[in-house]
């Protein structure tokens, strides 16, 4: 199930891209279900982690979530700070600078997240799974409405 949950988290990534080259698109939306799909993904790693399974399979969430992460500043152009019940915060394009910045701190966690699953190294994996939740908390506490 970890696995299904990491390819969605890839598609919503793929979403995500072809979603911002497409005027036609709700942008909103494809970021909020791709937040969705990435909180969905943590916390199946979160139980995963917690019961001490196998962190091999989760290389994939880890890859999906750097993807993610370099996405995410673009989700968020102009004109889009209102509408559809979004909890984006006014910082968001007032600080962009500072937004990418959150963004690329989620994307060196991932890639630690990647690189200890690959290795099958349990503590770094956890380790670094509790970076990429900081990562998430730090942005969520300027960026994000509560």
């Amino acid at each position: 199930m970890s696995i299904r949950l990491a390819w969605l988290a890839v598609l919503a990534c793929c979403v995500a891209g072809v979603a911002v080259a497409s005027a036609e698109i709700d942008v909103i939306a494809v970021r909020k279900a791709g937040m969705d799909l990435q909180a969905s993904t943590l916390g199946a790693v979160s139980l995963a982690v917690k019961a001490g399974a196998e962190v091999k399979s989760f290389a994939g969430a880890g890859s999906a979530f750097a993807v993610w992460s370099k996405q995410i500043p673009g989700l968020f152009p102009p004109g889009t700070d209102k509408g559809e019940d979004t909890k984006a915060l006014p910082a968001i394009w007032s600080d962009s600078a500072g937004f990418a910045k959150q963004a690329a701190a989620l994307g060196a966690a991932a890639d630690k997240l990647t690189a200890a699953a690959k290795a099958a190294d349990k503590a770094a994996f956890a380790a670094a799974f509790k970076e990429v939740g900081e990562a998430c908390g730090a942005c969520h506490d300027t960026y994000r409405a509560k």
